[in-house]
C-alpha cells in the first residue's frame, strides 16, 4: 500500500470532520502508505481544518464539483494520468452515488473501495459489509484496522493555552444554535435556547455560545435575555474550527443542533445533547458513546424541531 486515495463528495466542514476518526484509523495502520485527497468541493483539510494536522496529499484534477458532472466521465483517466503519481494501490470511495463511483473509478488503480449499490463496485465482495466504512476495511484488507480517536492534546499549545485563557473555571455549559446550510430548517427556536440558559444558570451552571463574529445582531439578542452569557470566541484574535474544539473540552457538557460546529465539538469527546428535526440522526450524529440524541421525528413524529421542549433538554443536562 504505497498510495490510497480517499475521495469525499461532502462539501460541509462537517462532512470533512466526521471522516476524521477513519483517516486516523487508517494512517495508524498504514504508515508508511502515503495518502492523498480528492474532495468534491472545497479541500477543509489544507483550508479551515488545518490546525487539525491531518496530513493528506490533495489530489487535484482540475475538475470543479468532481463526480456531479457526467462529462468527467471523458477527462478523468487523462487527466489523472497527467499528474505522473501513477496507479493508486487503493481508491476508498466515501459516497454512494452511483453517477460519481463510475467517474471515480476512471482513476487509474488496483483496488477499488466503495459502497455504492451495497459494495456492487468493490474489487473484494463481502456479504458482510455494513454502513460501517472501518468495519468494512477491516473485512477488505482481511486484517484489523483498530479505530484511531482524535485527541485535542494533539492541537497546538498555542490553541489549548487560548482555550484556557478564555475559559478559565467550570461549569460551563456550551450551545450551538445556527446552521450553516439554509436548505433545511434545522435550527431550534432562539427563544427555546435563552430560555434553557437561563434555566442552567439558575443551577450553578455557566451558558456558553458558539457564535461567528459577524453575527452581531444575533449576539446582541441573546445578550439582551442572558446577560451572563459568555462568547469566548469574541474575546479572541484565533478563529478556526480548532479553536472551538479545544474550548469545547472545557465544557462538562454542550447542546447543539444539526451543524459543523456539532461536528467540531464533538472531536473534544465531551457529553452532547444533539437536536434533529428534519435531517437524518442515524447519519449525522457524532459517534461517541457521550452523545444524547432528541431526534423530533421519533419523539414527537415531527419533522419541526421545535416541536422538542426546553425541558426535554434540561433533563439531558
Amino acid at each position: 500500500m504505497e498510495k490510497i486515495l480517499l475521495y469525499n463528495s461532502g462539501g460541509g466542514l462537517g462532512d470533512s470532520i466526521q471522516l476524521f476518526p477513519l483517516i486516523l484509523s487508517l494512517k495508524s495502520h498504514f504508515k508508511k502508505t502515503k495518502f492523498y485527497y480528492l474532495g468534491a468541493h472545497t479541500n477543509h483539510f489544507n483550508g479551515k481544518l488545518k490546525e487539525y494536522n491531518i496530513q493528506l496529499e490533495t489530489f487535484d484534477l482540475g475538475l470543479k464539483y468532481f463526480g456531479f458532472r457526467w462529462w468527467h466521465l471523458l477527462l478523468t483517466k487523462n487527466r489523472a494520468n497527467n499528474k505522473s503519481i501513477g496507479k493508486f494501490n487503493l481508491i476508498i470511495d466515501l459516497q454512494t452515488k452511483l453517477r460519481n463511483t463510475i467517474i471515480l473509478k476512471k482513476i487509474p488503480h488496483n483496488n477499488f473501495y466503495s459502497m455504492t449499490l451495497k459494495g456492487f463496485f468493490c474489487s473484494k465482495k463481502n456479504k458482510n459489509y455494513s454502513s460501517n466504512h472501518l468495519e468494512n476495511l477491516s473485512l477488505f484488507f482481511e486484517e484489523d484496522v483498530i479505530e484511531t480517536e482524535f485527541k485535542v492534546n494533539k492541537l497546538s499549545r498555542e490553541i489549548l493555552s487560548e482555550a484556557k485563557k478564555l475559559l478559565p473555571n467550570s461549569n460551563y455549559v456550551g450551545f450551538s444554535i445556527t446552521q450553516g446550510n439554509e436548505y433545511r430548517k434545522k435550527s431550534w427556536s432562539i427563544y427555546k435556547f435563552t430560555s434553557l440558559a437561563n434555566k442552567i444558570i439558575s443551577k450553578n451552571k455557566v451558558p456558553v455560545f458558539f457564535i461567528e463574529k459577524d453575527k452581531i445582531e444575533l449576539i446582541e439578542k441573546i445578550k439582551s435575555q442572558v446577560p451572563s452569557a459568555l462568547f469566548p470566541e469574541l474575546n479572541s484574535k484565533l478563529a478556526c474550527p480548532a479553536l472551538v474544539t479545544a474550548l469545547a473540552a472545557r465544557l462538562n457538557t454542550a447542546v447543539s443542533i444539526d451543524n459543523g460546529i456539532m461536528h467540531m465539538m464533538a472531536l473534544s469527546n465531551i457529553p452532547m445533547i444533539v437536536l434533529f428535526g428534519p435531517t437524518n440522526s442515524s447519519k449525522f450524529a457524532p459517534k461517541n458513546k457521550f452523545t444524547k440524541i432528541l431526534d423530533s421525528k421519533k419523539t414527537h413524529n415531527s419533522k419541526d424541531i421545535n416541536s422538542i421542549e426546553v425541558d426535554e433538554v434540561l433533563s439531558l443536562i
